[in-house]
Formats: structure tokens, sequence, C-alpha cells
């Protein structure tokens, strides 16, 4: 009866690699959960009794500055996790988010409260890439989708967290109310630059600075097999370039060399215009949204918004647990025709003034939509996007040029968050035509161009960027349109 229980606590042993995973992705966590309470946070009745009450246009910045700070370590941060590792760059970033918060939570002018964004902006700008690259150098061929998508399902939940702790909050009677978030956001920030300390090394980054012992012995704490190194970690790198790390001006811009340009752009695109759909929009202000669509102000809004979260998070972990079963592009293409089809309905509503606060079918139209679009984005872009642009780098411009990717993503995410409620103040229905628009070209451009890379390895996806093969491509697609 041991033996089997021993047996059987053996099977269901979580490895090294999914533990690592798991911890790192706090990162996503602490992103998502800054997303689900800023937006809720300015609109508090305490909120604006320390601040005043917002424009649109200082709302829309004052929410959105994270994300614009977050793409200013873009341009160096690949190099110095090439340099350093990724796990000392995300301990960095921690530890600047968490002086952030600080300054967030104890804010009594407007201006230090936004100090305090900026420099959590630019704390999660050094960790959000590192986190994806990390989990992708020390997954399994059979497991990197999966794990690759923990940081979106734990943003998932931190949107969720973030929407309730608002929820409850703004029932204290001080201003407790709206900095409560900060102080947990500053917790959870400490407990994932401590982990870092603890957490293996990736094998590949050790690799390529020429550690080999110390990688083996990572390989070994991550629970990898012999058999899966060998054939992942540690084959032979088919390149022409010396095996170093980038760390100067001319080493960064190797990732737009001929040979490695096209899949340079395509990480790019797909970072950058994911987020141009208008995802950053719903999430940040669910709440104003629900209130435009008809739903009273207040608590009715928020409890909505909430339950958007709620659903986010209940489809997010089939999406994640499933990841590597969809193919990437099905996951792109299906879930883009899905994301701008709402977004165009919505806009559609609008136009034809068929939505209304008290009565008629529109309104309540409109909020499924917006539920639906944010299940769709949750369950394919948000999951295919880090993945992609992680995965279809080689091993020496790998951080660099998902860390440059990231920064655009983060850029764009700013310009919908700072964009949004200024649109919205203007037009009820012209936002939702720009994102299904943009939806749309998303995916005509990616369904030409974007080879899939699901279950195989990351040295063996290079193949698919190969000269030869982009040709065959170019002329199959001409071909085709006659």
């Amino acid at each position: 009866m041991s033996n089997t229980m021993e047996v059987a606590a053996h099977r269901f042993r979580p490895s090294g690699y999914t533990i690592a995973a798991s911890i790192i992705s706090i990162g996503g966590l602490l992103n998502g959960y800054d997303t689900g309470s800023i937006g809720a946070v300015t609109t508090m009745p305490y909120f604006e009794i320390t601040f005043g009450i917002l424009s649109p246009t200082i709302r829309g910045f004052t929410v959105s500055l994270i994300m614009l700070m977050g793409a200013v370590p873009s341009f160096f941060t690949g190099q110095l996790a090439d340099r350093f590792g990724h796990l000392r760059i995300v301990m960095a970033g921690a530890l600047i988010f968490t002086f952030g918060a600080i300054l967030q939570g104890s804010a009594s002018q407007l201006s230090m409260f936004l100090v305090g964004r900026a420099l959590c902006g630019f704390g999660e700008g050094l960790w959000l890439t590192n986190v994806s690259v990390y989990i992708t150098e020390i997954s399994p061929a059979a497991r990197r989708g999966t794990l690759v998508s923990l940081p979106q399902f734990m943003a998932t939940i931190g949107v969720c967290t973030g929407y309730f702790t608002c929820y409850g909050s703004i029932h204290i009677e001080s201003s407790i109310a709206w900095r409560l978030p900060f102080i947990i956001m500053g917790i959870l920030a400490v407990v994932l630059a401590v982990s870092c300390l603890f957490l293996p090394n990736s094998p590949r980054w050790l690799q390529l600075q020429g550690r080999r012992q110390e990688a083996l012995r990572e390989v070994e704490r991550l629970g990898i097999s012999s058999a899966e190194a060998e054939k992942d970690i540690f084959a032979p790198i088919n390149d022409n370039a010396p095996p170093r790390a980038a760390t100067t001006l001319s080493d960064f811009l190797l990732i737009f060399n001929k040979q490695y340009r096209m899949r340079t752009t395509l990480g790019l695109f797909i970072l950058g215009m994911v987020q141009l759909c208008g995802i950053d929009g719903v999430l940040y202000y669910a709440p104003t949204l629900f209130t435009q669509a008809g739903l009273p102000p207040g608590t009715a809004s928020f409890l909505a918004s909430g339950l958007s979260a709620i659903l986010m998070l209940a489809i997010s972990i089939p999406a994640s647990l499933y990841a590597d079963n969809w193919g990437r592009r099905t996951s792109v293409i299906t879930g883009g025709i899905g994301l701008s089809g709402c977004m165009f309905v919505i806009g559609s509503l609008y136009a034809a003034d068929s939505v209304h606060a008290t009565i008629g079918a529109g309104r309540w139209f409109v909020i499924i939509l917006i539920f639906c679009f944010a299940l769709l984005y949750v369950s394919t872009w948000g999951i295919v996007g880090k993945i992609y642009a992680s995965e279809v780098q080689p091993a020496k411009t790998r951080a660099a040029a998902n860390s440059l990717a990231q920064g655009l993503g983060f850029f764009t995410n700013w310009l919908v968050a700072f964009a949004t409620p200024i649109f919205l103040a203007h037009s009820s229905y012209g936002t939702y035509f720009l994102f299904g628009g943009l939806s749309l070209f998303t995916v005509v451009v990616l369904a030409m161009f974007m080879p899939e890379t699901r279950g195989q390895s990351l040295e063996s996806i290079q193949d698919a960027f190969t000269a030869p093969h982009w040709g065959r491509q170019l002329r199959s697609i001409a071909s085709s349109l006659g």
C-alpha cells in the first residue's frame, strides 16, 4: 500500500519546470491586478477627494502611464538579460515596481501618484519580457504552449482579483478604499523579487554563456529528461554568427539582419497588433463601457466588470491547459474573426442609435458582446501572441527581439488605454469600428505570413524561417490569388 502511495505521489508531483513557470508567472498576476484595479480606482469617491475629478485626457494618461514607461526598457532589457540572466532582471524589475507601488499607495498629490505609476511601468517593462522568455527556455516542446500561457492565465486571475478588490474596498469610508490595491501590489512584487533568488537559471542561457556544467545541473533541477535536453537544449546551433550575448548596439541590430528579419518583424507585428484590437480599452474602462451601455454607475457597473473577469478566468483555464492542442494559426485566425465581429456589431448598434439606457434590447446586446470579446481574447490572442513571439527566435536573439516586441506591445497598450476615454467622449461608435478594422487587418496579415510552430522544438522552429521556405510560401500565396 505504501509503495502504491509513493508511486502515485511521484506521478502527480509537478516537475521542476512547471513549478518554476508557475512561480515566475506572479509577474503576470501583478500586471493583471493593476489592469483590473486602476480604472476602477480612478473613479472612486475618495480618490476624487484626494486628487480631484480627472478629465478624460488626464484620466487616460494616468491609467496608461504604466504602459508608456513599460516600453522604455524594451531597448535594453534583452541585452541585460543576455548578460546577467533573466532572473536577475526580473528581480530588479520587481523591486522597482515595489517602490512605485509604495509611492502610489501613499500619494497625496497627483504628481507623486504619476511618478509611482511611471516606476511601476519601468519595472513591468523589465520583467514581463523576461518572464515569457524564461518560461519558453525552460519548457519542453510538448508543454511549452501551456506553460508560456501561464503568465496570461495569472494576469486573468489578477484582473478578476483587482476588480473585486475595488468592488469591496469602495465601501471603505476613507482613502484606504483606493490605496488598498497598491498595498497588495507592493506585497506581491516583493514575493516575486524574493522568488527569483531560488529559481533555477535557464539552461539555454547558461549554454549560450559557455557554462555547460551549470546548465546540466539546472536541467536536473528542472526535471527535464536527458533525451529532451540533448535533442533540444544542447542541440548544435546551425548559425554562422558566434554564440555571444548581445551587449552592443550592433549586436542589438543583429535581430534585423537578413536571416532574422522576417521572424523579428512577425514578432513585432503580432505583439503590437493583438493589443490594438482594443482589449485594454475593455479591461481598463469596463465600468465606463457598461455605464455607457445603460447599467447604473457605481457598484452595478463594477459588479458587471467583476462578472466579466470571472468568466475570463473560467475560460482561461481550459484555454491554457489545451494551448498545445490547438495550432497557433487556428487560434489567431478564429479568434481574430470573432474579435473583429464583436467590435463591428457593437459599433453598428451605437451608429444606428439602438442602444438606450432604459428601453430596448440594444444595451443588452452590447453588454453580451463586450463579454464575448473579452472571453475570445483571453482564450486566443492573449495566449498565442506571447507564445509565438517568444518561440520564433533563435537563442542568441530571443531576448533582444522579444524585449523589443514586448516594448511595442506596451506602446500599443498605452495608445489604446490613453485614447479610449477620449474617443468614447467624442463618439460612441467610431472607437468600435476602429478596433474591429485593426483586428480584421491583423487576421489577414497573419493568415498569410504566420507559419505553424505548435509541438516543435525551439531549434527546429528556425527551419520554418529559411529563405527557401518563405519563397515557396509566397509563390503559393501568389498562385492561389490567381
